[in-house]
């Protein structure tokens, strides 16, 4: 009883591997081009199109009978919904949590996903809290979804490699509003592009702003603000971050959550793992390891790092890379936001897959705004430990770049590394020496 859908790819077609998988037991077919293959065969114009209604029609439809949240947007996906999440759970909604922490990709493919959204349901749960990316919307993975709320939190330079410029960036993420899809919109009114896509919604919305809080506080375990009346800490700092809290805040809102809840749950959130996670073996200074990946990623972390070192002598010092197979273009960026906003900036290997590691640094340093701050060490671990013995009481060290991720890619290989393991080892290594 099973369907296979020839999906055309990028390096391999899928209607050249129909007869193997008639073989191997597939019934029925979905094509674009009839195949010589004597099974069943449904024609359509675009199979990549067609997979997302087909797989909903075959799991029953189950985003009708879910309260799904969908957050996209280059940076704060993860943090969103994970708050989101944290505040639904304390209003008494049984919610689950689908992105870049629960799976391979931030948004699976159609049939992983339907078939995600049905478990969800026959295990009980209420409401779904969901990453989806630009690729899953150009990709149509999210197509076929019922979303009561759809949020918006920014756009920024990512993804290029894929997207080629930042309008068809645009336009792949602005898919998530189309009233098709969705029911409310949740927009973030401090991001250009954000105002943007306001002026072209034909959905009810309503909008977040920093300006709608008061009295932030921040601090190496977090920030706190007050929000509506309602006093919010947070176990991430930066007023990006602030910003996240207000998204899922505003979101919770708009599906009838209360004020009230809405702060405790967004207090009661636990630590996102890779999201200014904080590593502390009782030094004297601050560690966080964080996912920012982006160069506007980057000026948010480091922004935040500036705030909580110590007043007049805490310096940052900050280790950071650039992927390999992935947007070239922002990799100067990188390197200039890095030696402009920290005080020593550490450039290391990250992910470089299929590229030269070497190549990839030389890339990136070429955008240094000041050479003298820039170190370079191509071996990520011996630039985690340069980081740490740098650094000194009232620092803050980020090492930006992997977050929660448990493994290096190089080549086709992934080798075990985690940046929080490294840190620790490393802390242990200096607590050590100093006693």
């Amino acid at each position: 009883g099973n369907l296979y859908c020839c999906i055309p790819g990028r390096t391999v077609d899928g209607h050249d591997l129909a007869a193997d998988v008639v073989t191997a037991g597939a019934r029925s077919l979905l094509v674009e081009r009839w195949v010589d293959v004597a099974v069943t065969q449904v024609r359509v114009p675009s199979t990549r199109v067609a997979v997302a209604p087909v797989a909903a029609a075959f799991f029953g439809h189950p985003s009708r009978r879910l309260t799904i949240a969908g957050v996209t947007g280059t940076n704060g996906k993860t943090t969103t919904t994970h708050l989101l999440g944290a505040v639904l759970r304390t209003a008494g909604r049984r919610t689950a949590v689908v992105g870049t922490l629960s799976g391979q990709r931030t948004t699976p493919e159609a049939p992983v996903l339907q078939g995600q959204l049905a478990s969800f349901l026959d295990d009980g749960y209420e409401a779904v809290a969901m990453e989806v990316s630009s690729q899953a919307l150009d990709q149509h993975r999210a197509d076929a979804i019922d979303f009561a709320v759809a949020v918006w939190t920014n756009l920024t330079r990512d993804h290029l490699d894929y997207h080629h410029d930042l309008e068809s960036y645009f336009e792949a993420k602005a898919r998530l509003f189309e009233a098709a899809r969705c029911r409310l919109a949740v927009v973030n009114g401090d991001d250009e592009w954000g105002r943007a896509l306001i002026q072209r919604l034909e959905v009810p919305f309503t909008t977040y702003e920093l300006s709608q809080v008061e009295d932030i506080d921040m601090g190496p375990a977090g920030a706190a603000f007050t929000w509506r009346g309602q006093r919010v800490t947070l176990a991430v700092a930066g007023t990006h971050n602030v910003s996240n809290a207000l998204a899922a805040a505003t979101a919770a809102y708009a599906l009838g959550v209360d004020e009230q809840v809405i702060a405790e749950g967004l207090s009661a959130a636990p630590a996102i793992p890779g999201r200014w996670e904080r590593i502390d073996e009782g030094q004297p200074f601050t560690v966080v390891v964080d996912y920012a990946h982006t160069p506007d990623g980057l000026v948010h972390v480091l922004g935040a790092a500036r705030t909580v070192a110590a007043p007049g002598a805490g310096r940052v010092v900050v280790v950071f890379g650039c992927g390999g197979d992935r947007d070239r273009t922002k990799r100067p960026e990188m390197a200039r936001v890095a030696t402009e906003l920290a005080d020593v900036a550490i450039l290391t290997s990250d992910n470089p897959r299929h590229e030269d590691p070497r190549a990839i640094l030389d890339e990136t340093a070429a955008g240094a705004a000041s050479a003298d701050r820039l170190e370079v060490e191509i071996d990520r671990d011996r630039a985690i430990g340069h980081a740490i013995a740098a650094a000194r009481p009232g620092d803050v060290v980020v090492v930006s770049g992997k977050g929660h991720e448990t493994g290096q890619i190089i080549g086709d290989e992934v080798l075990p590394f985690d940046d929080r393991e490294v840190v620790r080892r490393h802390l242990a290594s200096a607590l050590g020496t100093a006693r």
